[in-house]
């Protein structure tokens, strides 16, 4: 059966408690070493399938494989100081790649194959990968922006010529008596970077430490279970997907295209998937697609998703194709790296993200940063009681992220009602995500600025339920241009290649910016214009 969080109420403090933590395994085991362990307990198992390379794995096998990168990492003389770079689609060996870091203790920083080369050399100065492993496509994109590093670069498939292969990789010999390092500095250590943006628009590298809390409301797993996740390594629920397919001994289907409506439905249909996550855009993908009526979802057991919210209707839609009420809505951040509540009582609080899982505290705090009580308002603080090395090379921003008294501060604007439900009402951070790639408005000033004829420009999110926060623009020309909305749009997809970055819900011109009393320009004003604009009214 699905997780079901439950939570106490501390009155006096304000103070809201997920339940009692149970360990399955070893506290001062690794992520590594449980991996390591469940592998030889089951080699005979389906491990991976992929949908698209054609490929399957058994336990042993992906087992032999982590080994080999493993070694062959060991080989390059890499510590566990060292970090090893990801940029790669889910494609049948970087699995491998990735328990192969876990099983030396090193710390992989995956970013998004999306990413632009100026994103990918900002990003990777921050942490200085040893190796990179990334797909053929973005080959010379990676090798260019990482052409002032001494790195070397490893291609997953679609391999160039002066590349190397990871069928070369895994030819590497196994180290005798191969075992998973012990960690240095204990579960403390970093199991993994991911990426998040800076209230500047600044890339951060997130860590991920190696706690218990990852594996939080997915214990109810087992070998009978089939996993699959769209969601590639850089996003926080493709490495939940990693990491539990591994520990909890399941079976994992993976795919290396572009997300596909009627080739997810498939996957679930054709290898009856139990268990899947994905993001509020593709549930509205899917709902949309000519196939859904007809799709077969029944063998699903657990349908989480989480990153952004998810209209009602949406979530009506997917419900009536599910042969079991399993639809929950899960919130976290990736900073906290894990799920924080999960809504398993839609019926009841359609709009909550739910109640907190275990081990973990929440309050709700106002702007003096005083403690609030049930349905009163204010920022959303968790404590994991984790440690956190925060953001690499970057203490100002953890110290702004996780104050003191270790409670994180979400930046998100909600409320606990009486029946310890969370409601997520609104951003107080001003970061946007298109498809769960996050970029911030000040990214899309900063090059419409660049334009000659513009005098004052505003950008923000306009919500898509299909794509999230599609990036616009208020803009104001200069005195006698005759610069046009389009030419707006035009010079913003010519100055990126990132979509993300793209003005995918368009532009106006406007006589002035929409201003507070203090004379700053109000963002959420000018995007009520906008949409007023567009509207026609």
């Amino acid at each position: 059966m699905p997780y079901t969080p439950a939570n106490s109420y501390d009155a006096d403090q304000k103070i809201w408690s997920g339940g009692q933590v149970t360990h399955y395994f070893d506290p001062q085991l690794s992520i590594g070493e449980i991996i390591f362990q469940e592998m030889r307990r089951h080699p005979q198992l389906i491990a991976q399938i992929s949908a698209t390379e054609n490929t399957v794995l058994t336990r042993a096998e992906l087992h032999a494989n982590s080994m080999r990168v493993a070694s062959f990492l060991r080989s390059e003389g890499l510590l566990q100081s060292d970090v090893v770079g990801i940029i790669g689609r889910n494609t049948t060996h970087m699995i491998a790649v990735a328990y192969a870091c876990f099983f030396n203790g090193m710390a992989f920083h995956s970013l998004n194959n999306t990413y632009d080369r100026n994103t990918i050399e900002k990003i990777y100065n921050i942490t200085k990968p040893r190796i990179i492993f990334c797909d053929g496509d973005e080959f010379e994109k990676v090798k260019d922006a990482t052409a002032h590093l001494d790195v070397k670069i490893v291609t997953m498939r679609n391999h160039p010529k002066n590349s190397i292969r990871i069928g070369e990789v895994l030819t590497t010999p196994i180290e005798e008596n191969f075992r998973p390092a012990k960690l240095e500095q204990g579960n403390d250590q970093t199991l993994a970077i991911l990426c998040s943006s800076g209230t500047t628009g600044t890339p951060k590298a997130v860590t991920i430490t190696n706690s218990r809390q990852i594996l939080a409301s997915n214990d109810h797993l087992t070998t009978a279970d089939v996993q699959y996740s769209h969601n590639t390594l850089d996003w926080i629920t493709g490495l939940v997907t990693t990491i539990t397919s591994g520990v909890f001994s399941t079976t994992r289907i993976i795919a290396d295209n572009a997300f596909d409506p009627a080739f997810a439905m498939r996957v679930i249909e054709q290898y009856k998937v139990t268990w899947i996550i994905q993001p509020p855009s593709a549930m509205a993908i899917m709902i949309n697609s000519p196939e859904f009526e007809t799709s077969d979802l029944s063998s699903l057991r657990c349908y989480l998703y989480g990153g952004s919210r998810a209209a009602i209707e949406v979530q009506q839609a997917i419900r009536s194709r599910l042969s079991h009420d399993c639809l929950q809505f899960a919130y976290g951040f990736t900073e906290l790296g894990a799920m924080a509540t999960i809504n398993c009582h839609f019926d009841e609080k359609p709009g909550s993200v739910g109640r907190l899982v275990s081990g973990l505290k929440l309050k709700i705090v106002n702007d003096q940063g005083e403690s609030l009580g049930p349905d009163e308002l204010g920022e959303v603080c968790i404590m994991n009681n984790q440690h956190w090395s925060g953001y690499f090379g970057n203490p100002e921003e953890t110290r702004a992220m996780r104050d003191p008294q270790r409670w994180y501060h979400s930046g998100d604007l909600g409320y606990m009602d009486r029946n310890g439900f969370l409601y997520i009402m609104d951003r107080k951070k001003e970061m946007l995500k298109y498809q769960n790639i996050m970029y911030y408005p000040s990214d899309i000033e900063s090059m419409i600025s660049e334009m000659p004829e513009v005098a004052e420009v505003c950008a923000f999110g306009v919500w898509s339920d299909i794509y999230g926060d599609e990036a616009a623009a208020a803009v104001v020309k200069k005195l006698g241009s005759e610069l046009k909305a389009q030419d707006v749009v035009y010079y913003v997809s010519s100055r990126t290649d990132s979509k993300y970055k793209h003005l995918n819900g368009g532009a106006i011109i406007v006589e002035d910016l929409k201003r507070s009393a203090n004379g700053k320009t109000n963002r959420m004003a000018n995007k009520n214009h906008f949409l007023q604009v567009k509207s026609g009214s």
